[in-house]
């Protein structure tokens, strides 16, 4: 099970993700209570060893704005939000960069084909509310075989049995591992890493 531990601000989250065995830690680089500067990003880089993806997360900034961030924090991978083209894939594709497009329930059909992005991720239909929802309705978006991550209200107590529901190649988080909003709680993200690694995959 591939997880991705998000929202990270600081050293001592960093360290507790990889620690834990995380195969990719996310920066927010957008407006957010979880945002930090491509400086800091680059600082809290130091802590990402060889092997862990290091993402810098994106709203609705466009596509060349983005990649240009994550050049400056010294990111090779990108997290787009909002709706997305291919051209936008084409963007952070020449510009040497890895993407993880990101996709609401609530999206288009259309939004969930391939469009040449390495990794897909499918969010609640309201993302950032942190509740639950019907986990094993992404069946139903025919996605097997590609590689993706399942992410909205996921928490060590239940990561395991949604992404069994969901039949998920991956699994993302961030609020589900928080003490308050934008505080990471290190010993839930040891926790939350440690249950989706135990999950069949």
């Amino acid at each position: 099970m591939f997880v991705k531990v998000c929202g990270l601000s600081t050293a001592e989250s960093v360290q507790a993700a990889v620690d834990a065995g995380a195969d990719a830690v996310g920066f927010v680089l957008t407006a957010s209570p979880r945002e930090v500067t491509p400086e800091q990003a680059r600082g809290l880089l130091a802590g990402v060893p060889d092997g862990v993806a290091a993402v810098g997360v994106f709203r609705h900034e466009p596509a060349a704005d983005a990649v240009a961030t994550a050049r400056a924090a010294g990111l090779e991978w990108v997290q787009l939000h909002g709706h997305r083209t291919a051209e936008d894939v084409t963007t952070v594709h020449d510009a040497g960069m890895r993407l993880i497009r990101a996709v609401t329930m609530g999206a288009a059909a259309e939004e969930f084909g391939d469009l040449g992005e390495e990794v897909l991720l499918i969010d609640a239909a309201v993302p950032g509310s942190g509740e639950s929802w019907d986990y094993a309705s992404v069946r139903a978006k025919g996605l097997g075989g590609r590689k993706w991550l399942l992410a909205g209200g996921l928490a060590p107590e239940n990561v395991a049995q949604a992404a069994e529901a969901a039949a998920a190649w991956g699994v993302d988080v961030s609020s589900g591992v928080e003490s308050s909003r934008g505080v990471k709680d290190l010993a839930l993200v040891r926790a939350f890493v440690n249950s989706a690694k135990a999950a069949k995959d």
